[in-house]
């Protein structure tokens, strides 16, 4: 069998204490870095391998600059300082975690780059969407991603899908920034910075264990930071919740997106909200909107949509949707392929474009029971282990990415066209060319040669005529 790798660098930023010289009495104390590595054999005959490097930092990052770093990454203390963000989520997936073979990962994330962070606010700019550039900016130059390419055609502002992970339980959604690249391709160069972010790099610990030829040879790789404040967290890896998207229809006129949204549990029904972002150039028609379980229309309790503009932002809609027990929930919406300027295409249109995966968030109700944990206890094996005494655990679930052809003109065409008419330019302004520089000259008869005259000569002294 095959092999999934799962690595989660998780930065806990400690809450502030009571007084500043108690806090700073006690921060070599409490300043920590555990590591962790689960192997679970998977159903299908894989081996799941799931690294967990957990740094806990006691700063108060809010009250002023923090000049010591001990084991928290500096090129993130200072990103996060400087921007003021709450809490950052940064991960890159090669691959697609098959949530209904695999069961429940530790954490989910979409297949390419996403980045989302709360409470975004530059401290020397007064535009969110700024320090949002500055941003992914820096995390690209940090990461070796593409990172750069965010911008205002692919970030959307969620209002319901996502909020802080951590302590904050609540969040101006107008300081959030959702974005994902589906077409990011995760390889060493990610890798490498990502170790080094590390205490001791890959010198030392569970590090050494990552080797790229081994770890890039997996059915399933993914990568992830994520930056929150210290809070209690209660997670299950039961997957009575898991999707799936596809796109409907023919021609490369219209089509649909359709996703299929499963609730396998066998007497609880519960509420999902989702989160679509389509780009630009899909045309949504929202009225063609339709959601339909066990053969009846299913009315969505919430709906939010930001319709997109052209070459400026993508589409955004967000629904709050119930689910029945043991049902399915097949949600459709129909698009129309935009002409796009010859200059948009990228160099292989023809294998298509990427839609970003939808996210699903929910509270999934347990099927057995379990309680609360606390993450300074073991954060990742107490996550994946349940217990007892609890009712229900929050999942965040991702779809697989859509690509999509769109109307491709023939790119050869232009190309014959250049060369035939450079062959015809070249020849016509070589020969008129020629005749409008070339001199003429008119050539005399050759008097002869040596030899010629050499017999004249001895001709004249014999007296007879010359040749």
């Amino acid at each position: 069998g095959g092999m999934a790798a799962v690595l989660l660098l998780l930065l806990l930023l400690a809450a502030a204490g009571p007084g500043p010289g108690r806090a700073e009495a006690g921060r070599e104390r409490r300043d920590a870095l555990r590591e962790e590595l689960l192997l679970s054999p998977l159903p299908t005959g894989d081996v799941a391998a799931t690294f967990q490097f957990r740094t806990r930092w006691d700063a108060d990052l809010q009250r002023g600059a923090v000049s010591h770093y001990r084991l928290f990454p500096k090129a993130l203390g200072r990103l996060v300082a400087a921007l003021g963000v709450r809490e950052l989520h940064l991960a890159l997936t090669q691959g697609f975690w098959r949530t209904r073979y695999w069961g429940q990962p530790p954490l989910q994330a979409p297949a390419g780059a996403e980045l989302w962070v709360c409470n975004l606010w530059c401290l020397f700019s007064h535009s969110v969407d700024k320090a949002w550039k500055e941003l992914s900016n820096i995390l690209s130059g940090i990461f070796c991603a593409s990172l750069n390419f965010i911008d205002s055609t692919n970030t959307v502002i969620p209002t319901a899908s996502f909020k802080p992970l951590g302590l904050a339980n609540g969040t101006d959604h107008h300081l959030l920034r959702y974005a994902v690249l589906p077409r990011e391709v995760v390889c060493t160069e990610n890798l490498t910075p990502w170790k080094k972010l590390l205490p001791c790099g890959s010198k030392a610990g569970l590090a050494v264990l990552l080797k790229a030829e081994r770890l890039f040879h997996s059915s399933y790789h993914s990568q992830a930071v994520h930056i929150r404040p210290i809070c209690r967290v209660t997670e299950m890896p039961i997957p009575t919740l898991h999707a799936q998207r596809y796109v409907g229809g023919y021609g490369l006129q219209t089509g649909q997106i359709c996703t299929l949204i499963y609730n396998s549990h066998p007497y609880r029904a519960f509420p999902v909200i989702l989160l679509e972002t389509v780009p630009w150039y899909l045309r949504l028609y929202v009225h063609t909107l339709t959601i339909i379980t066990k053969g009846k229309e299913n009315k969505p309790s919430y709906i939010h949509y930001q319709p997109a503009q052209d070459r400026r932002r993508p589409h955004l809609l967000e629904m709050l949707i119930q689910l029945p027990a043991n049902s399915v929930t097949k949600i459709t919406i129909q698009f129309e392929r935009a002409l796009l300027k010859w200059t948009e295409y990228p160099p292989d249109p023809n294998h298509g474009f990427y839609v970003g995966s939808s996210v699903l968030s929910a509270l999934v109700p347990s099927v057995t029971a379990m309680k609360d944990v606390d993450v300074e206890q073991s954060p990742l094996f107490t996550s994946l282990f349940p217990s007892s005494d609890g009712s229900s655990y929050f999942v965040r679930l991702y779809t697989e990415p859509l690509l999509v052809n769109l109307p491709t003109p023939d790119f050869s065409m232009p190309y014959n066209v250049i060369c035939l008419t450079c062959t015809v330019v070249a020849v016509c302004y070589g020969s008129f060319y020629n005749l409008l520089t070339r001199t003429f000259h008119v050539e005399e008869p050759s008097r002869g040669g040596l030899a010629k005259r050499l017999a004249n000569v001895i001709r004249k002294f014999r007296g007879v005529p010359p040749l």
